[in-house]
């Protein structure tokens, strides 16, 4: 007896461009089921890593209910926070292995810091869907093994001026349809860190 062929998933890209056409990166694109699907559990520990005197990634998208951790790989004290409504943070100094997970179990925008070192910032996105990716260089997002059906398509930047309408799209495998957005968010520009070897902490 033969074995019934397994379903085909459905993928999507996105182009995402900001206000005078040029690629945006590090811009997220989820898209949130039309009707209701199987609920995907949350993905395994994210890590948000200071590298550099950087939060790396600088944007990061996970989905509700996933646990993110924060290793220090610099060798100097970093202290994060966040007081946004979606996760508040604080994890006094230290540097190394990352003295907690934190779980975020609620949708929106969190903005990290660093106490010691104000130039330091970074951007967790908190969906409620499985289904998203972050732009590449390139601007493009690739979603991927998606349910057919259909979806209401989002758009997201750190630094957009507005909010963008999301698009609906009907996916049904194996199609895999293109849709673009446009971003009115301003170019990311480098903060001055002091040298390395001037700095306590």
């Amino acid at each position: 007896m033969l074995a019934a062929p397994l379903a085909r998933s459905a993928s999507l890209d996105a182009q995402v461009r900001d206000a005078a056409g040029r690629p945006l990166a590090d811009a997220v694109v989820y898209a949130i089921p039309g009707s209701t699907h199987e609920a995907r559990p949350a993905r395994a520990p994210v890590a948000v890593e200071q590298i550099d005197r950087e939060f790396v990634p600088y944007v990061t998208v996970v989905q509700v209910g996933t646990t993110v951790t924060f290793p220090n790989r610099d060798p100097i004290l970093h202290h994060v926070y966040s007081f946004s409504p979606a996760k508040t943070i604080d994890i006094p100094l230290y540097t190394g292995k990352s003295p907690m997970e934190v779980l975020f179990d609620k949708p929106g925008v969190v903005t990290l810091g660093c106490n010691i070192h104000d130039w330091m910032i970074g951007y967790i996105l908190v969906v409620p869907t499985a289904h998203f990716a972050r732009t590449d260089a390139r601007g493009v997002a690739r979603l991927r093994d998606m349910p057919s059906g259909a979806y209401d398509v989002h758009a997201w930047h750190p630094q957009q001026r507005a909010a963008l309408a999301p698009q609906r799209v009907t996916l049904d495998a194996p199609s895999a349809p293109s849709l673009e957005f446009s971003i009115d968010a301003p170019p990311r520009k480098p903060k001055y860190k002091p040298p390395l070897d001037r700095m306590k902490y």
